[in-house]
């Protein structure tokens, strides 16, 4: 658990451990660089209970803080927590105990609660209904480049995969969970989500997500085209026409970012009649229906819209095309 000026918090996420089922667990906070009294109110848990401990990051910054707290772990099992955030009691049994019966499987999370305000924060909590609906590893694997398919402080994953090849969380301008996830499916890494709610998941107005430039769109979608185009190449789909599906001026700037992987499109598929027929930066424009699948298009669809997303599958299932295998959802 990273902290930083947590102390309104703290309290309720350390009791949620406190109160785990499972009893065989350390609790690491890590302090990240707190101007309140975080440290104290640590310290004054750590007193308590043995099973706390405190640690100090001297390296400032929530990935070097991650790592931090894994260095120090003693269990085979890393449970993710933040400081806003609240366990069900039965959440590390139940993750425990998942890992423990499935030895293919590298990390496994939850659903959660949304604990923010679903009128003000509409499209948080539509995220949050998304991601409780990826259960089946097919889906998150299949989905992983629509947005990030597990709320971080949910998962359990094996302290090997850190120490491994496939890495520890890394620092840069991209969000740390969001990258790891995909570095790590790309390594061969499998995913599960338990069909249970185990977090009540808050959304305050200081949490990172809001206010660190990491976290903005833009930061997503450069670092998921970044895999997403490494994955087109490994499964050498790059060979084949590539089609983006949208054509609106904030869909080809996202989609841009696929060139500048290396990744050149045959044209942009568009439902819009004042776009079709012309011509962006010297490619078509094309209706659905036009789409020629005796050529073996490849689909990117770059489309936000949930509902539109939706429909996109849809229409190109009944193409005949196959998900993962002639088109994929990144948007």
């Amino acid at each position: 658990m990273p902290v930083r000026n947590a102390k309104h918090t703290l309290a309720r996420a350390i009791n949620s451990i406190q109160e785990q089922t499972f009893k065989n667990w350390e609790l690491i906070i890590v302090e990240d660089g707190s101007t309140d009294s975080t440290p104290e109110l640590i310290k004054q848990f750590a007193v308590r209970d043995k099973r706390i401990q405190l640690k100090i990051n001297l390296c400032p910054g929530i990935a070097n803080a991650l790592n931090h707290g894994i260095e120090q772990a003693k269990g085979n099992y890393i449970a993710r927590m933040d400081a806003d955030d609240q366990s069900h009691p039965d959440r590390l049994q139940l993750q425990f105990s998942f890992l423990n019966e499935n030895e293919a499987i590298g990390l496994v999370s939850s659903k959660v609660n949304f604990m923010g305000n679903r009128v003000l924060h509409q499209g948080y909590a539509a995220y949050v209904d998304w991601t409780n609906r990826l259960l089946k590893w097919d889906d998150i694997r299949a989905n992983r480049f629509v947005e990030s398919p597990f709320a971080h402080p949910s998962v359990m994953f094996r302290k090997t995969l850190a120490k491994s090849s496939s890495g520890p969380y890394l620092s840069g301008d991209f969000p740390e969970d969001y990258e790891l996830w995909l570095r790590w499916i790309e390594k061969g890494v499998r995913m599960a989500k338990l069909d249970s709610t185990l977090l009540n998941w808050y959304d305050p107005p200081e949490r990172l997500s809001r206010n660190d430039p990491r976290y903005e769109p833009d930061a997503f979608y450069k670092i998921k085209a970044k895999y997403l185009a490494r994955w087109m190449v490994k499964e050498s789909h790059n060979l084949r026409p590539i089609w983006i599906w949208g054509a609106g001026r904030i869909t080809r700037k996202r989609a841009r970012l696929l060139n500048d992987n290396g990744l050149e499109f045959a044209g942009y598929i568009d439902i819009d009649p004042k776009k079709v027929g012309t011509r962006v930066q010297a490619i078509p424009v094309i209706l659905p229906h036009q789409l020629d699948i005796e050529t073996k298009p490849f689909v990117i669809s770059y489309v936000g819209n949930r509902g539109a997303r939706a429909d996109i599958k849809s229409d190109l299932i009944k193409k005949g095309m196959v998900e993962e295998q002639d088109f994929i959802l990144a948007a």
